[in-house]
């Protein structure tokens, strides 16, 4: 009897925890949805507010008023996000799968090196960088943006560690027999068994392309290119006043693809993990 009641307010103070915990995980998204809806001289006033006003026309009128253009935004950085994310997800997973499957001699040396450079800090290679495409003149083009997304050493090791258990010899040895071709089995065995690791890493890394601000920042400098982060950067008012609800209102457009991404990879990630529960 006492172990049921014990276990009952185990229950009940989990529960307890775990509504806290989404209450203070959602809040910031709901105050800035909130603000969003409010003017300047409401938000100087009460900075935190948890009930919606009447004041988002008038800030998307202020919003499109300072050459904020979301369309042109959410288009750049939705080709960077995808792309950069789905070249990243697939070569990254080649890179491990090659790492685990084959036994060649360099292997151990190779994943030494990309230890190595996960080490390095990305600011330590941004002059470099810059100097390379200003050279070719490709300052201005999302390419420069997308393609160095193909080496992502953190990615590689994320795949490896995840491939090791995961990924049975013994079935690629069958295809194999079976006259199956090295990228028929890397593309219809060994991807469909990295999902739950895909979604992953790719929410990560649709997340911080879509983010970032410094690259884009320094090479792009045509508007018609800008991604959305750049724009709300931009977003200030004139000498004598900043428009808070219109930035709280741009800074909600930039959060939503962000959240309809992790919704709809959220179910690989969960089943990812039923998975490894039933195995183990």
């Amino acid at each position: 009897m006492r172990n049921r009641e014990s276990s009952v307010v185990f229950k009940v103070i989990m529960y307890i925890v775990l509504v806290l915990l989404a209450i203070m995980s959602l809040a910031p998204f709901w105050i800035m949805l909130m603000n969003a809806t409010r003017s300047t001289y409401e938000i100087q006033q009460h900075a935190i507010s948890f009930l919606p006003s009447t004041y988002l026309k008038s800030n998307l009128q202020i919003l499109l008023g300072k050459s904020f253009n979301p369309l042109v935004g959410f288009k750049n950085s939705l080709i960077i996000s995808v792309f950069a994310t789905g070249l990243s997800v697939y070569f990254s997973t080649l890179t491990a799968y090659a790492l685990v499957v084959y036994d060649w001699k360099l292997k151990r040396p190779f994943f030494r090196f990309i230890m190595g450079i996960m080490m390095i800090p990305a600011q330590v290679t941004t002059i470099g960088f810059y100097q390379m495409v200003y050279k070719v003149h490709m300052t201005n083009n999302l390419l420069m943006l997308i393609l160095p997304a193909i080496a992502a050493p953190s990615m590689v090791f994320f795949m490896r560690q995840y491939m090791y258990p995961s990924l049975s010899m013994e079935i690629i040895q069958s295809a194999r027999i079976d006259g199956a071709k090295e990228f028929y089995i890397f593309n219809k065995i060994a991807l469909p068994i990295m999902k739950p690791a895909i979604a992953t890493q790719a929410i990560f890394s649709f997340v911080n392309s879509w983010n970032n601000l410094f690259m884009p920042l320094i090479l792009l400098t045509d508007q018609k290119n800008y991604t959305m982060p750049i724009m709300v950067s931009l977003l200030r008012g004139d000498i004598y006043k900043t428009e808070y609800g219109s930035i709280y209102l741009g800074l909600l457009l930039t959060v939503l693809p962000l959240i309809i991404v992790y919704l709809l990879l959220s179910k690989y990630i969960i089943a990812g993990v039923a998975l490894g529960s039933v195995k183990g």
